[in-house]
Order: structure tokens, then sequence, then C-alpha cells
């Protein structure tokens, strides 16, 4: 099994471009699938650069409706006219925003055109042979405190606190992508019913949100609750955040960033 980073936040390399989004390519011996879009079509011309064919892409996960997330799937049907698309249908249906800064749109815009192509995954389920998606994450462990700046606009136009019934996470040979994990990273790993050996997504842990002894506190539970997963992270992971945890998770806890392939 093989991802590659193909959109994220940062990179060590400077031909690759950046963007606030996310989108890794996962080959495992039975398929390639697309996690997440990013923003934009960033991921295209990372891919090209890289010498990724994304003809070949057989699945499109979609984590969540933020257009971070989705906003390159658009890009992506263009070139890629077969691959599956796998989403929740409240990520389909939902209007996003978010009020950090300032109150914008994050909905991501669907075509008509890729209709037919949608896989919708409302309770979990194994959508190909060991491809599970994860569906409504039980929120019982501490959420992050960054989802206080995210909203979801109802029937009557009210902006309400986004549940994140729109979010999936997927799991295929002991890997397991948690998107953005607005859930929570605690919340993921319980939900998940299957052998995790690396986790590889964004945390979405802010800085100056959580305190140091809060993303202490975690980082302990997580080395005590899974003392042999690898966690790879970046996009929604602040520096100050990753450099608490990993003073904690040590040799458990990596930064990924655009072009870092991992081979397992």
């Amino acid at each position: 099994m093989k991802w590659t980073v193909l959109s994220d936040n940062r990179t060590t390399d400077n031909l690759l471009q950046t963007e606030h989004g996310l989108s890794i390519l996962l080959e495992t011996g039975r398929h390639r699938i697309l996690l997440d879009t990013g923003a934009s079509d960033v991921f295209i011309s990372n891919a090209e650069k890289l010498g990724i064919d994304l003809k070949r892409v057989d699945y499109v996960f979609i984590s969540h409706g933020h257009s971070d997330h989705a906003g390159g799937l658009r890009y992506f049907t263009r070139i890629n006219n077969s691959a599956k698309i796998i989403v929740s249908p409240y990520a389909i249906s939902g209007k996003f925003y978010s009020k950090r800064s300032y109150l914008h749109s994050i909905t991501t815009k669907w075509s008509e055109e890729i209709r037919e192509r949608l896989v919708f995954v409302d309770e979990s389920c194994e959508i190909a042979d060991d491809l599970h998606i994860i569906a409504h994450i039980p929120q019982t462990h501490p959420m992050p405190k960054g989802n206080q700046h995210l909203f979801v606009q109802n029937e009557n136009d009210d902006y309400v606190n986004d549940d994140f019934r729109h979010e999936l996470a997927l799991y295929t040979e002991g890997l397991l992508f948690t998107g953005c994990a607005h859930s929570g990273l605690e919340n993921i790993l319980a939900a998940c019913p299957y052998p995790v050996k690396t986790v590889v997504g964004g945390f979405h842990l802010l800085d100056d949100h959580e305190t140091e002894e809060e993303l202490t506190n975690l980082a302990m539970r997580l080395t005590e609750a899974y003392p042999n997963v690898q966690f790879f992270t970046s996009h929604c992971t602040g520096n100050t955040v990753f450099a608490t945890l990993k003073a904690v998770m040590s040799h458990q806890l990596h930064a990924f960033s655009c072009g870092m392939t991992i081979t397992e």
C-alpha cells in the first residue's frame, strides 16, 4: 500500500503548489482511491509534476462537504469520467459557512453531470473488497474547539452549529483516513471496528484553541490507547499544536506535506 500527498497547506518541494486544502492518492493492491480533492485543481497540477495518472483512479472519497476537501472534484471529473464518488448525502444538501475572521461560504458546488457517479453513504458499510466507510461518528469524546467557527444554514436561513453528520471516515488495510477529523480524532478511532495501523489526515486542532494541557492530555490518551498506531497529520493541524503533541507522542506522530509518499 502507498499514499501520496497531492494537496496540502505545506510542502518541502518548491515545484509543488500549496493551498488550504487536502488531497491524497491512496493505492492498495485492489484500488486507487483519491482521498478528498482539495479546494481547487492544485492536486491535479501536482499529480502531473509527480508523474501520477489520475485517470486510473477508481474511487473518490469525499470526507465532508467543506470546499477545501471537495472543491477540486469538478476539475477531477473533467479528466476522469469513470471513478465512483463516495460521499454523504448531507454533504451534498448542506449549506456550510465559516465565521472564522469573517462570515464566508465553504459550501461545495456539485455538478448535476456527476449525479450518476455518486455513491451515497448514510450508514457505515463496505463499499468494495476491504474498503470500509464509517458514518455517523458518535461524539462521546471531546470535539475540536475549532468547530465553534463552523455553521450550517438551515431551512429558515439561520446559522446553526455544524453537527458534522456529513463527515465520513475511510478504512482499508489498516489505514484510517480522517479527512479533517471535525468529529474528533478519538471519536473516529473509537468508531472504527477494524485494526488500525496508520491514521492519516487533518486533526482540526487549530493553534490558540485547545490549551497546552488539553493537547498534552489528548496525546497521552492516544499513546496509551493506541501504542502501536502511527499518526500522520498536516492541513488543519496547527504548528504549535503539532509540536505539543509531538513532545508526548514522539515517534508515533509525523507531519506530511505536498509530494510526500509513504509506502507501507
